[in-house]
């Protein structure tokens, strides 16, 4: 936070460039991934629903189904947990491999800070390409749900547009990209300091790789729980 600080009241010391490397990695690279993830999403939440409310003669709701359930929760969480499986492994990998080689001790002797150097161009490039994935995977997930609810249910997509336009609200999307820039502080934080702490061996490289994925995956889905009591107790 300091860092950032610093850097916002002298933006020349961005790392432009470092930046626009690691949002490439951690956000265009991952489009083909999440966007085939928001399509099966949907097509799974169509098809089990599908056979649900059909018992009801309620098939037209699926699309709220759909619709809410992308937008406001599966969307932004299942890409989160794919960046950090991607992400916050390659950030410790990378860092940690700068400390087994003392390239990070060498910045220091040098009076570089690594944290400038390393850290922060990481958080800023996720806060930003987290939020555009998300919304990837939401547009991608009612794709495809509105490909299986016209095959499987015969909701032509006119129809499935007409419902989908009457019974969600922007505001369900709004609640799942605010989610986004929390998730991606999480990721990108555990993963720096996971590389950080790599010691000298190509054992506690591994050990560290490992454990920043599984670290990172539990917090996202302990904020998403803390997220959704939070507009569950305030009716959002």
């Amino acid at each position: 936070v300091s860092r950032l600080a610093r850097t916002l009241m002298r933006p020349s010391r961005l790392r432009l460039t470092a930046m626009v490397h690691h949002m490439q990695q951690t956000g265009w690279d991952a489009v083909p991934i999440v966007g085939m993830m928001g399509v099966l999403i949907g097509v799974v939440l169509a098809y089990q629903g599908a056979s649900q409310l059909r018992q009801f003669g309620a098939e037209v709701f699926v699309v709220d189904l759909i619709a809410i359930s992308i937008l406001r929760e599966l969307g932004i969480l299942l890409t989160a947990i794919i960046v950090a499986g991607r992400s916050a492994s390659a950030f410790t990998a990378a860092i940690g491999s700068m400390k087994m080689r003392e390239e990070i001790d060498a910045m220091r002797v040098l009076g570089l800070d690594p944290v400038e150097l390393l850290v922060l161009p990481r958080v800023l490039a996720l806060l930003i390409t987290l939020p555009l994935l998300g919304f990837i995977a939401s547009l991608a997930g009612i794709l495809g749900g509105g490909m299986m609810a016209w095959i499987t249910l015969g909701i032509s997509p006119e129809m499935f547009r007409t419902q989908l336009l009457s019974g969600t609200s922007v505001s369900h999307a709004l609640i799942g990209l605010s989610k986004a820039r929390v998730f991606a502080v999480i990721i990108a934080v555990v993963g720096c300091y996971q590389g950080m702490q790599v010691e000298g061996n190509t054992d506690s490289l591994g050990s560290r790789t490992s454990r920043s994925v599984v670290v990172a995956i539990f917090l996202v889905i302990v904020v998403d729980a803390v997220f959704s009591i939070f507009f569950a107790v305030w009716g959002v």
